[in-house]
């Protein structure tokens, strides 16, 4: 048993080896023909995953490339914008330096109108104090005269001296207010024409005077007796709504509408002539059109604000403010359509302020601003310039347009340049012919004021109101008053009416002295 089992351990062991041996054979020449193609195989990968790397730099090159020329054009862009940003500045930079040099040159020759200014002034308070001193050595050698001469004590001689100087003095200073008053009047006039007729010339307006009743017409007189309704339901229902007087039987194939108010008889008149077109007259329907027509209204006045406060130039305003200034159409004074005066004063405003130089659009601001309180209903307490002052604040106006709302009825000499243009244009646009309607009544209470102003002077005889009120000619006694004392007295008739009275333009005064002499044959 032990022989068999050596000799299978022997051929296994033998077998073993073959088996190694042949495995080590086959695994050689396997290495020997496989090798090569792993070998290329693997280079053939690393070559691929070179070229993929390669591939992907080249395209993270071009991205970053791409990303390079975008950046770059967008900062070459945003260089673009801040030169052109740099060259409206620059224009705009040069624009300032030019307003400041002629800002600078109006200030010099300003400058050089108050320096000869001052001069003429030196030169006439050289020229006083010549007088004066030579008005000093006249007294002494009065005082001297009269000493040796009269005998005269002191005082006496004195105070005869004085009232002799006193008359003289009078005399001269009277002759002088004269003279510089005229030649500063027709200076002023000359240049004041010149402006105000410039201004005008760029200015044309129609001549308005708007009446107190509107016509409505008919298109048959059958519909008078619907109008009036049953009982006079509809014409009482019609007249309450609106506030405004229905006449009917006056006038043949229409009706007449009377009220003061003429945002009212606007209203009134829509209102009828849409009742007229719809044939609807009960007291309901009255009162839900006339309530549609004053919202109609309300609307058109916003539309007539803008369009008013555009003309002017004027694009920045509080949103309330078109409203008031539209209600200005159906507004009157005297029978001047206020938005009418209101915008002629703003345009004449306007062009006097170009000619002498001041703010124009502020000027024209404050021309067409300056009666606004004359829009705030009646029922609130205050007089218009009380009210227009506080319409200012509540839209924020500029300063000098409040002060034009505040002085532009008043005379302070505090007042701005534009609130002097402002009365000015105030004046001319009230006084043109056509402009306004004054009533009888007013007109005469007037005219017999100037002449009782006039006649209460000392002195005066007979006074006359011509010329609309705008001329007084007093006639004094010769005996009482003298040359210089005309002179004072026509300064104070003036100064009087102009502190009592109210009135638009001047009033000149001329006082009539007359020497008569008499005498009888014998």
């Amino acid at each position: 048993m032990e022989y068999p089992d050596m000799i299978q351990a022997l051929v296994g062991l033998g077998l073993l080896a073959l088996g190694g041996g042949l495995g080590f054979l086959l695994s050689y020449q396997l290495k020997r023909g496989i090798l090569p193609q792993v070998e290329k195989e693997a280079e053939d990968r690393v070559r691929q995953q070179l070229a993929e790397e390669e591939r992907a730099v080249r395209l993270s090159l071009l991205e970053e490339r791409d990303d390079w020329y975008k950046t770059k054009a967008r900062q070459e862009a945003e260089l673009e914008d801040q030169l052109a940003d740099l060259n409206r500045r620059d224009k705009s930079l040069a624009q300032l330096v030019r307003d400041l040099n002629s800002q600078k040159e109006e200030q010099n020759r300003a400058w050089n109108r108050l320096k000869n200014q001052e001069q003429r002034i030196g030169q006439r308070e050289r020229i006083l104090k010549e007088e004066e001193e030579e008005l000093g050595q006249m007294c002494t050698d009065y005082q001297q005269r009269l000493e040796l001469a009269s005998g005269l004590p002191a005082d006496e001689a004195r105070e005869q001296m004085m009232e002799h100087l006193a008359g003289e003095v009078r005399g001269r200073a009277a002759a002088m207010i004269r003279s510089e008053r005229t030649r500063a009047k027709e200076e002023s006039d000359r240049e004041a024409k010149k402006i105000i007729a410039q201004a005008i010339q760029r200015c044309a307006v129609e001549e308005t005077v708007h009446l107190v009743t509107s016509t409505v017409p008919l298109p048959n007189e059958g519909i008078k007796s619907r109008i009036i309704g049953k009982e006079g339901r509809n014409v009482r229902a019609f007249e309450t709504a609106t506030g405004v007087k229905v006449v009917v039987d006056d006038t043949p194939d229409a009706v007449l509408l009377s009220s003061y108010d003429p945002a009212r008889r606007e209203v009134a008149s829509r209102a009828m002539q849409q009742l007229i077109s719809s044939g609807g007259f009960t007291p309901t329907k009255i009162e839900k059109v006339v309530e549609e027509c004053r919202k109609t209204l309300d609307q058109d006045m916003v539309e007539v604000g803008k369009s008013a406060l555009g003309e002017i130039g004027a694009n920045q305003y509080h949103a309330d403010l078109p409203y008031y200034v539209g209600m200005l159409k159906y507004r009157a004074s005297f029978g001047q359509n206020l938005l009418q005066h209101c915008l002629e004063v703003a345009h004449l405003a306007g062009g006097m302020a170009a000619e002498v130089g001041l703010d124009v659009p502020l000027a024209k601001r404050a021309g067409l601003l300056h009666d606004i309180g004359k829009t705030v209903s009646k029922e609130l307490e205050g007089g218009h310039v009380e009210l227009g002052i506080k319409l200012g604040e509540q839209f924020d106006e500029h300063l000098i347009v409040k002060e034009v709302i505040a002085e532009h009825h008043e005379d302070h000499d505090r007042l701005s340049p534009i609130c002097f243009l402002v009365k000015a244009a105030d004046t001319i646009s009230s006084i043109r012919p056509g402009g306004r309607r004054e009533d009888l009544e007013g007109y005469t209470r007037r005219i017999m004021r100037l002449e009782e102003i006039a006649t209460s002077f000392e002195g005066v005889t007979d006074v006359y109101a011509i010329n609309a009120g705008r001329e007084i000619r007093v006639m004094v006694c010769g005996e009482q008053i003298g040359d210089e004392d005309a002179e004072m007295l026509a300064f104070d008739i003036a100064e009087r009416v102009k502190t009592e009275l109210t009135f638009a333009g001047q009033v000149k005064v001329v006082v009539v002295r007359q020497t008569q002499v008499v005498r009888h044959t014998e």
